[in-house]
């Protein structure tokens, strides 16, 4: 399977498109400069607690005060309160856990108001991101990630991916990490150490403490609630997290930002460098890729198959609901049979779906009804399948009597919600326009402007795809008539983000000529 990385990038954010097989699977969004990121270590203080809800909230900060729930606090919290107020109040404390006598753990069914006290400090990390009117969720169970393995302070256990499966492989791994971890320093090896080497392992552990390290002089000696260790941005997180030995191409249109990430990867993954490109083109880069296509069809209440079968997503407080319509192509031979067909295609869509628009919490699908029981269960195998490259944590339930399945999809971040419905840029809602048969006056009149303004100036026309059809066919075409004019060759660009009643003018540089500014 081909799987490409499509960044692009302006001053106020980045968008990361992946495209598995030319088909996007999954939008992200990064905003400059972003006040809370999933991962970061903030020193906090406790300012309320809530025995009904048995959780606090928590003041990091940040406007809103984050919510920390019991069951978030983890079994090692008495170890990390330990080292909380020992990094605060004493000058001489060291990164080390080797000296630290690790407490008892918590039991799993305590009370906030029994473990925690008001007004004291705690360490944390941001478990996710302020999604609505709430503020960020934490977690007391600190973890620095890398792409190799995890680091986990106050813990001596290593663990290791299920998907790692060889026997041999597994215990390999086991015995080398125990041999070089630190004290009290907990792993958990990813699937990307399969098959690793010790030094690559080493390098990496390393990295880790050096984190742990660069923590702790940030949490020495302060008592103000506010971030100790940050996160690496939502780019790099994803090349780390996502980066598998599939990926073929990663294109980037900012020349700093692919240098950024051949850095990165040259320190991480050297032999994924290779496949960084700098786009430079003259079209946007998502619309080279095809990205924004796909983004105009697969966002907005409705989602059309190929089939002509379509969903219908609704959102709610509590939860999202999906309702698949068979739409009018479907064989009323075998209706079973083709039931089945339409259920499997909107089974592989949604979990599309979910993965592109990050689709968080209760999910309810309605499929068509099924009367036969095999086609049940394949329809439930077919989905798990179908979901089985989702990175985020779910739950699926087998269809219940109704034909509804149930699914639980784990939310760190706020849903990637576009709206693809625009105002018209021709009418600006009006519902009228000016006659489509004076474009072409209009646009020859412009034309003859511009090349008086700027006679010794290249000029090429970005215009709707229909208008550019219509100035090149026949003999001679509309472009041929001007060249023979003007004694100049107009080079005419299809775009079809334009209306069909607008037009660009662009210089030599690939900057845009206003009539306006000419004018003035």
């Amino acid at each position: 399977m081909e799987k490409e990385l499509i960044i692009k990038s302006n001053n106020k954010k980045v968008d990361i498109a992946v495209l598995e097989n030319k088909k996007l699977v999954e939008l992200h969004q990064q905003e400059s400069n972003p006040k809370i990121v999933v991962g970061d270590i903030y020193l906090a203080k406790i300012k309320k607690l809530v025995p009904g809800l048995n959780a606090a909230f928590l003041d990091i900060g940040f406007s809103k005060d984050a919510f920390l729930h019991y069951s978030d606090l983890g079994p090692k919290l008495p170890s990390v309160k330990k080292f909380t107020n020992k990094s605060i109040g004493d000058k001489k404390a060291t990164w080390r856990l080797n000296e630290y006598d690790l407490r008892d753990e918590i039991i799993k069914t305590g009370r906030i108001d029994e473990v925690l006290k008001r007004r004291s400090m705690l360490l944390v990390q941001v478990l996710k991101e302020p999604i609505s009117t709430k503020g960020p969720r934490l977690t007391c169970e600190i973890t620095l990630p890398g792409r190799l393995l995890v680091l986990v302070p106050f813990s001596n256990n290593i663990s290791i991916s299920k998907k790692i499966q060889d026997t041999e492989e597994r215990n390999r791994l086991k015995i080398l990490i125990e041999s070089i971890k630190p004290k009290n320093f907990g792993v958990i090896l990813r699937t990307a150490a399969s098959g690793k080497k010790a030094a690559d392992l080493h390098e990496e552990l390393d990295s880790l403490v050096k984190k742990w390290k660069i923590m702790h002089t940030n949490l020495k000696g302060t008592r103000l609630p506010g971030k100790v260790l940050s996160e690496l941005d939502k780019t790099e997180s994803l090349l780390r997290d996502l980066m598998t030995d599939d990926f073929t191409r990663i294109a980037v249109n900012d020349k700093e930002l692919t240098g950024s990430i051949k850095t990165f990867l040259d320190q991480t993954i050297p032999e994924k460098s290779k496949i960084v490109q700098h786009y430079n083109g003259r079209n946007g880069i998502f619309d080279t890729f095809g990205v924004t296509k796909q983004i105009k069809a697969s966002f907005g209440k409705t989602s059309t198959m190929n089939s002509g079968a379509y969903l219908v997503i609704e959102h709610t407080e509590a939860m999202h609901v999906i309702d698949v319509n068979s739409g009018p192509k479907v064989s009323t031979q075998n209706q079973q049979d083709a039931v089945l067909k339409v259920n499997m295609e909107a089974a592989e869509e949604i979990a599309r779906q979910l993965r592109l628009r990050d689709i968080g919490g209760l999910i309810i699908i309605d499929f068509i009804d099924m009367r036969r029981g095999d086609h049940r269960k394949l329809l439930f195998k077919r989905m798990r399948e179908f979901m089985a490259k989702d990175h985020a944590q779910h739950t699926i339930l087998p269809l219940s009597k109704f034909g509804l399945m149930q699914i639980t999809r784990q939310r760190v971040r706020p849903e990637v919600n576009i709206k693809t419905a625009e105002v018209c840029p021709s009418c600006n809602g009006t519902g009228k326009i000016n006659p489509t048969i004076l474009t072409i006056d209009e646009l020859e009149r412009d034309l003859e402007m511009v090349l008086k303004l700027r006679s010794n100036t290249k000029v090429d026309i970005n215009i709707h795809p229909f208008l550019f059809a219509y100035l090149k066919k026949g003999f001679p075409s509309r472009q041929m008539q001007w060249f023979m004019k003007y004694k100049k060759w107009i080079k005419i660009h299809s775009d079809q983000n334009l209306p069909i009643n607008k037009y660009k003018f662009f210089d030599s540089n690939g900057d845009e000529i206003r009539l306006t500014q000419e004018v003035s």
